[in-house]
Parts: C-alpha cells; structure tokens; sequence
C-alpha cells in the first residue's frame, strides 16, 4: 500500500491563563488502506474517526499539550483502541485538560512504524516544555505541530513557553533537516524548510 498523508481540520477553543480564543486546527493523518497514525486530536473526535475509516490505529501522537491540540485525546484513544503517546515536558499542561487520563511517554529520537515507513520524535521545547515535530524522512515531510509555521515560530506568550528556546530548536533540530523538506503546520497552511531558514535572524530581532 502506498503512504497517504490526509487533513483533517476541526474548529474550537484555546484556552490558557485565564483566556480563550477561537482556533482552527489541522490534525493529520498518516498511513495506507490499512493502517493509520493520528496526529493530534483536536475539539472533536468524530470527524477524525471518521477520517480513519476503520483502518486500524497504530498511534495518537501528540505534538504537545495545549487544549486545543488534545481535546479528543483520550476519546479517540478508547474508540480505536489505540495508544495515546505525548512528551512527559508537558504533563503540567495535559493535566489543566485531562486531570485523570493517562498517557504513554514519548520521547527524543523514538520511532513508529507505519504502513512501511517511520516516523521520528524530535523534541523542540519553546512552544511548550514538551512540545515534539515528528519527521517522516522517507516522504521528506515534518509535523511540526505548533513549533514552527509559514512565518515563524509558534507563540511564546503565555505559560510554559519560552522563546529563546524555541528559537534554540528551531535552529538546532529542524533547520539540520533537508531543505526541501515539507513542513505539515499544526494551523493553517504549510511550508517547507528552505522558505523558513533565511528569515531566523529576523526572528530573533523581533524577539517573539
């Protein structure tokens, strides 16, 4: 069977330090006919199951911790009966959420298999203290979740988030990746990383 990468886009809430906004949300899905790997679960689970298809779920991967990209987590996970996998750095934050759902741990350098290829965990704190792309070097694709989008970092005003170390794993982790490389953004649309690369210095002057 042949990879296939699919969009689903869902709408509702962000909400932290005590205010809410109104958010789209991509959330991806990565497999064949047969199996599949979901990308973040975000305001709905129906609409992702229904993406799915009956195809067997080998993984709910989270990119990090914040509302909006976790909301249908755990639901999704019990549905499909698949594992739901997210950085320990941000369990502050899935538990504001989910105060008493469980999770498995996922780390730095770990790799998943599906529909013959495999997908690699890159931890990239900033966004969030656990915050994770996963890269997908046989398609030349990366999920950055909220790490990096057409036009920069993700935010760093609120809790838990820091710039400098955003900036830090933008340069040192994602940059090192193949140019041409195609960038699947957690909002919005996407980009690749030689689009992104020359405007860093910009980044940091602007400071945000």
């Amino acid at each position: 069977m042949s990879l296939r990468i699919e969009r689903v886009v869902t709408s509702g809430t962000f909400s932290l330090d005590g205010g809410t906004w109104e958010v789209d949300n991509n959330i991806w899905l990565i497999g064949d006919d047969t199996d599949v790997v979901i990308i973040d679960a975000a305001h709905a689970a129906q609409p992702i199951i229904d993406a799915v298809g009956g195809r067997r779920v080998t993984a709910v991967l989270c990119t990090h911790g914040h509302n909006d990209h976790i909301t249908a987590a755990p639901e999704l996970a019990e549905k499909l009966d698949a594992p739901l996998l997210l950085h320990p750095g941000d369990d502050v934050l899935w538990r504001i959420t989910h105060p008493d759902e469980r999770y498995l741990r996922i780390d730095d350098g770990q790799r998943i298999g599906v529909a013959g290829t495999e997908i690699e965990v890159i931890h990239t704190p900033g966004h969030s203290p656990g915050s994770v792309c996963l890269h997908v070097p046989e398609a030349g694709m990366l999920f950055s979740g909220d790490t990096l989008f057409q036009g920069g970092p993700g935010a760093t005003g609120r809790s838990y988030s820091d710039f400098p170390t955003i900036i830090d794993s933008i340069r040192d982790r994602l940059f090192a990746l193949p140019e041409d490389t195609l960038v699947h953004t957690g909002h919005g649309e996407g980009t690749t990383i030689d689009a992104e690369a020359p405007h860093l210095a910009a980044w940091i002057a602007r400071g945000h």
